[in-house]
């Protein structure tokens, strides 16, 4: 009998590589945004499982007011997102901690869209301060359940992030942080492929 080649971070012949879209959720003005992104996107590269869209906040300018029938500068700004995130089998967040939650341009990206979440995982990498940014994403969990997403349950996270990284941009802690950053992508890979293969059966019923 064949037996499925089932390690983490390996796909079959067979199978396409997910399209994992990174979202970088800061647009503040000296942000350490991507000196972590930068970092991770290094250990996406590193897999065969995940071909990489990294979606840069801060080359967005969604207006906060919403609109159903949005004028010719929203929908400029959509056409730089929209088709990104419905091309995408899963999604990461990449966020930092603002006064206990999640940066405003996270939220203006999340509530313009609504099918291009369903039925697809969520995983999410923050940093900050003591907390590490876990507050901030564990707001976001109540807003993608809300868009019929399924978040994973392991994070990667940096606590005092300033202090976690070398002037190269290196984790001073790499077995830890690659450790943390392998377990949720194994964990959005397999969701991934369970929600990917389920669509193509059956339509989601939102």
């Amino acid at each position: 009998m064949l037996v499925p080649d089932v390690t983490p971070g390996t796909v079959g012949a067979a199978t396409e590589p997910l399209k994992l879209a990174v979202i970088l959720g800061s647009n503040r003005e000296g942000r350490f945004g991507p000196v972590v992104s930068d970092w991770f996107l290094s250990r996406t590269a590193a897999r065969a499982d995940f071909t990489t869209d990294l979606i840069d906040l801060a080359e967005t300018d969604l207006p906060s007011a919403l609109s159903f029938s949005p004028g010719p500068r929203a929908r400029a700004e959509l056409a730089k997102v929209t088709s990104r995130l419905a091309a995408a089998d899963a999604f990461v967040v990449l966020t930092p901690e603002y006064n206990h939650s999640f940066p405003a341009v996270i939220k203006s990206l999340i509530d313009w869209h609504f099918y291009e979440w369903q039925a697809k995982p969520v995983g999410f990498v923050s940093y900050g301060g003591i907390s590490g940014g876990l507050r901030a994403v564990e707001q976001l969990r109540q807003v993608f359940a809300e868009l019929h997403a399924v978040t994973v349950r392991d994070t990667v996270s940096f606590h005092r992030a300033g202090e976690r990284f070398d002037d190269q941009g290196r984790p001073e802690d790499p077995v830890g942080c690659d450790t943390a950053a392998r377990t949720m992508l194994d964990q959005l890979a397999w969701w991934a492929l369970a929600l990917r293969d389920a669509k193509s059966v059956r339509p989601y019923a939102a």
